[in-house]
């Protein structure tokens, strides 16, 4: 095991981390905010459903995408993936996590940083989200899709000052930053919720939970996620 990176950040320690799988031969880059394990290499299909099935809901080209959380950069490479997507913002509220890609230090960050329409904002999303948008250059700026993965769920937060934005009043903030017929998905850790699924409803039409099967060779078993899928009306 190899720490590539470590950083103190407002909401606790982050640190990279590097090793080498032994069935496979395999570098797994793995994040950990504290003693807690936010994510790894080895696990990755659900970062690209979230993004993917944001873009098949989108028709036309010259898309604009935001994407709040950046990780290990998945998420935001299945976006570029996309020929029609003319802009990405990606906002982060982690500088080191930022600084991981423009070091070259995580697989993906080489390629996100050499694509001219991939930029990285460093700021609060959630606080973005309540306030003037994603696009500090652009104040009020909407988008075809707005993509999140950021907390475990929308009942298991990172932090605190997430919280508002998983109930009704926080949902109708983020629907003004979607265009009328726009998208916005949601990775969860956790089965479909009920209650958030009702929440989504008030706002959006066409709302899904899609839950997300792939194998964990850790535990030798298969393990799921969900991805909210939700459409602005028109």
């Amino acid at each position: 095991m190899e720490e590539l990176d470590w950083s103190p950040t407002p909401i606790g320690d982050v640190s990279l981390r590097r090793r080498r799988d032994p069935i496979s031969g395999v570098d797994i880059f793995e994040v950990k905010l504290g003693d807690e394990f936010l994510m790894s290499s080895l696990f990755t299909v659900a970062e690209v459903e979230v993004a993917r099935l944001a873009l098949a809901r989108l028709e036309g080209t010259d898309l604009d995408i935001a994407v709040g959380g950046l990780g290990l950069g998945y998420t935001a490479q299945a976006v570029l993936a996309d020929a029609r997507v003319r802009e990405l913002l990606v906002v982060d509220a982690l500088e080191p996590v930022i600084g991981w890609h423009e070091r070259g230090l995580v697989p993906v960050g080489p390629a996100l940083t050499a694509d001219p329409r991939c930029r990285f904002v460093h700021g609060d999303f959630f606080a973005m989200t309540d306030g003037a948008g994603f696009d500090p250059q652009s104040p009020q700026r909407v988008f075809d899709a707005v993509i999140v993965d950021i907390d475990h769920s929308p009942r298991h937060l990172l932090a605190d000052g997430s919280a508002g934005f998983y109930g009704v009043e926080g949902t109708r903030r983020l629907a003004q930053h979607v265009r009328p017929g726009g998208v916005y998905t949601l990775w969860s850790n956790d089965p479909p919720d009920e209650a958030y699924l009702a929440i989504l409803s008030q706002v959006f039409v066409e709302v899904a939970a899609e839950v997300v099967r792939f194998p964990n060779p850790l535990q030798d078993r298969e393990a799921t996620n969900t991805v909210y899928v939700a459409t602005k009306p028109g």
